[in-house]
């Protein structure tokens, strides 16, 4: 059951700028920010690393080589 899966750990600076960049473009077309923040006055890369950081955005690692 790959329900259970949880997301893993962010192992390094390289994946959490990426994970957060990715969220980032979200943010900017329009998605819903998952932790308490103004997106009229806080810029989407702040919003999207807080997220990151307090485990609000869910991601899985492929093994693309």
């Amino acid at each position: 059951q790959e329900e259970a899966q949880e997301t893993p750990e962010i192992d390094s600076k390289y994946r959490l700028i990426l994970i957060a960049a990715q969220r980032s473009k979200q943010l900017q077309k329009g998605a819903q920010p998952r932790v308490d923040a103004d997106p009229r006055k806080t810029k989407p890369t702040r919003i999207a690393l807080e997220e990151v950081k307090n485990q609000k955005v869910k991601f899985k690692l492929t093994n693309n080589k």
